[in-house]
């Protein structure tokens, strides 16, 4: 019975070969949502490193945004706590004299206090007082995240469970800093649209990202994953929405609620 290419679609997705954070060969089948927010997270970064001598990124994958954004600091290094991707990051960045480091499994980072102006983050976890401990007394953190309702359409699509940090939003993380002393000066959320076209994109993307439906096999979501293959080859792709908040925010005083305007200028 012909499977309309199924088989070959869930094969393609569950062994293509994939490293660090690179969806190059995926394009126009996986897509980054970043044009289509209203703010630009490489502008909140760049026009800072002219001013500063020193920069950490924080899960730095394979070290693909990073190595952008030359010239860097002189003093640049990176962590990445998931292991295929730190020898992928360290080819990358290397030529670029940046050091790239695992942090301890406690969470800890590496670097003596007061080690870096800048900190950024760019969808990885943070723990607020380690970071204040690694920056400068006029250091600031640079961090977008994707949001706790990211492509819930899609766990509601499998039937699967919503993931375990739903109640990550803007709000919760403006909260956490504030309590721990932080002064945040900017901040911004938005959910964009965005759509799944074909199910072996969607085998790549819970493949790499384990978190969105931890207990995901072929196996145990197959009518669903059959379901929705019928769907997208008559033309009817996943529509899902993309989750993220980024902010600006310096070790000091409360900044109180009000939520500037987009874009934060450069201060």
């Amino acid at each position: 019975m012909d499977d309309d290419g199924y088989h070959d679609l869930i094969a393609e997705g569950l062994n293509a070969p994939f490293e660090g954070w690179d969806f190059g060969r995926w394009q126009g089948r996986l897509t980054d949502p970043e044009a289509a927010l209203p703010w630009s997270y490489r502008r909140l970064v760049s026009e800072r490193l002219p001013a500063v001598g020193s920069l950490l990124d924080l899960g730095t994958g394979g070290g693909e945004f990073l190595s952008t954004l030359t010239p860097l600091p002189a003093r640049t290094a990176a962590t990445e706590d998931y292991p295929p991707n730190v020898p992928v990051a360290r080819r990358r960045l290397a030529p670029l004299g940046v050091r790239v480091v695992e942090p301890t499994a406690d969470g800890r980072l590496p670097f003596p206090d007061g080690t870096f102006e800048l900190v950024t983050s760019r969808h990885n976890a943070y723990h607020p007082d380690e970071l204040r401990r690694v920056l400068t007394d006029d250091g600031v953190l640079v961090t977008q995240q994707v949001g706790g309702r990211d492509l819930e359409e899609l766990n509601a699509a499998l039937g699967a469970p919503a993931h375990g940090y739903r109640d990550l939003c803007l709000d919760s993380a403006v909260a956490e800093l504030r309590a721990a002393g932080w002064r945040v000066s900017w901040q911004a959320e938005a959910r964009v649209p965005e759509r799944l076209p074909d199910i072996g994109a969607l085998v790549l993307f819970l493949r790499i990202t384990p978190w969105q439906v931890p207990d995901f096999t072929v196996e145990r979501y197959t009518t669903a994953l059959r379901r929705l293959h019928r769907e997208m080859r008559a033309g009817r792709p996943l529509e899902v929405s993309c989750h993220r908040f980024a902010l600006v925010a310096r070790p000091g005083r409360s900044a109180g609620n009000a939520h500037p305007a987009i874009p934060e200028p450069l201060s």
